[in-house]
């Protein structure tokens, strides 16, 4: 079920002509009919591959020239099922009727066309970016989930139907299934992608993200989606890594906790330093109002949705809205105060500490069994609530042959630091 489809030499070879554009959609339609009937992550759709054609015919029409090409030019982008696409309809995983959830374009989506990109297609998502799962399946191990709400997204790029997808993370939903997958994913500082066109779950804490295979195409692809992106020259000094020892900490398993000492390991012996340092003691107060804040949000975003299709929603998403239904101001004023409260936290133990980058895992173990649940995002929760810009890269794998990540975090809005140190480390945990 897996596939190499490094996004940086897949962009390459397309922009260059190594790759021929037409035989590359060919090559991705065979490999779809063979893989995606078991791994369900492509949202179904009459006339793709003629669709993808046309729209490859038109863009080599436009650039002939492999000197004129765009950096993205003919990659295939998979576009998670919250996402609105001029040409697609939005389900959003739900059973409400198509025609009520529609709007303009992703403001994300345009941005990779301009950069030469076509839409391969919709990807699954669990009901609203939220808990309720749908049919998509680890291409590991397809008794296993592929983690969410990203679902599709991360299993697509694993399998190699395509080498950047986009997805949404509001908790985990990102770094959670791009470590589940084995693959690299990249949630940004708040704000910094724009949400323009995407359903909102939480508009005080959704962050559009994306998955590729190689933090070089990563950073390939984060200068056309950031805002006001700096380009920086490759450091010539590793950074310090924090590691947030404590309450925190100890919310992943065993099996998980083992691994990262392992991950650890390996960056020192590779000359990274690593700081141990107490921090997020609060971190069970932390998880409560980030998820009273959510709840609060998503009634907002669907109260008028809910009011006439209710009984259509995931019993998990009804009973979000439900318990966002009765929540007070005071709990958004408080859920939105601690965001800060917690950013500047993390950020005063990096001054004193001389903390470059905090690591932990990714997630509080490898895939679950079973496609019923998506899997727990406690320990991606308080990097997404914080804001702070958040990549992960596969690390190790179990003894069953499962994906384990770690995921690195830096200071709000240092997206370039964070991406461009995220090589090395991806090198020397893979070493």
């Amino acid at each position: 079920m897996l596939h190499q489809e490094p996004l940086a030499d897949v962009a390459d070879d397309l922009r260059s002509g190594r790759i021929d554009l037409d035989a590359y959609v060919d090559e991705l339609e065979e490999r779809a009919a063979a893989v995606d009937p078991e791994i369900e992550a492509l949202v179904a759709e009459e006339g793709r591959w003629e669709r993808l054609r046309d729209q490859a015919a038109a863009l080599t029409e436009r650039y002939p020239d492999p000197a004129d090409r765009p950096p993205l030019y003919g990659v295939p982008v998979g576009v998670k099922d919250i996402f609105h696409v001029e040409e697609l309809p939005t389900r959003a995983g739900s059973d409400l009727p198509p025609g009520v959830i529609t709007g303009d374009e992703a403001a994300a989506v345009t941005a990779l066309r301009r950069a030469g990109a076509l839409v391969l297609g919709k990807t699954v998502t669990t009901e609203f970016a939220h808990m309720s799962p749908g049919p998509t399946r680890n291409p590991h191990d397809t008794d296993r989930t592929p983690g969410g709400s990203s679902s599709g997204s991360a299993a697509a790029v694993a399998a190699g139907l395509c080498p950047v997808a986009f997805g949404t993370q509001t908790i985990g939903s990102v770094i959670r299934p791009a470590a589940f997958c084995g693959v690299v994913g990249y949630k940004p500082s708040f704000g910094r992608i724009s949400t323009e066109g995407v359903i909102p779950l939480s508009e005080s804490v959704d962050h559009v993200g994306v998955f590729t295979q190689d933090t070089a195409g990563m950073s390939l692809v984060a200068p056309l989606l950031c805002d006001s992106w700096r380009t920086l020259p490759a450091p010539t000094e590793r950074p310090t890594i924090g590691v947030p020892d404590g309450a925190y900490l100890e919310q992943a398993s065993d099996t998980a906790l083992d691994a990262f000492e392992d991950h650890l390991d390996a960056l020192t012996a590779a000359g990274y330093d690593v700081v141990r340092v107490d921090a997020m003691s609060d971190i069970d107060a932390v998880n409560e109002r980030h998820k009273r804040l959510v709840a609060a949000d998503a009634a907002v975003a669907h109260e008028d949705w809910y009011r006439e299709y209710g009984e259509r929603y995931a019993d998990e998403t009804s009973d979000l809205i439900v318990e966002g239904l009765e929540a007070t101001m005071e709990t958004v004023a408080v859920g939105r105060r601690s965001r800060g409260e917690l950013r500047g936290d993390l950020t005063d133990s990096m001054d004193d500490c001389g903390i470059d980058l905090w690591i932990a895992p990714a997630a509080p173990g490898s895939a679950p069994e079973g496609i019923d649940s998506t899997g727990d995002p406690v320990m991606n929760l308080p990097w997404t609530h914080a804001g702070l810009p958040t990549v992960t890269v596969p690390a190790s794998t179990t003894d069953e042959g499962l994906p384990l990540g770690v995921q690195f975090a830096g200071r709000l809005g240092a997206d370039e630091d964070v991406l461009r140190w995220s090589h090395g480390v991806s090198d020397a945990l893979s070493a």
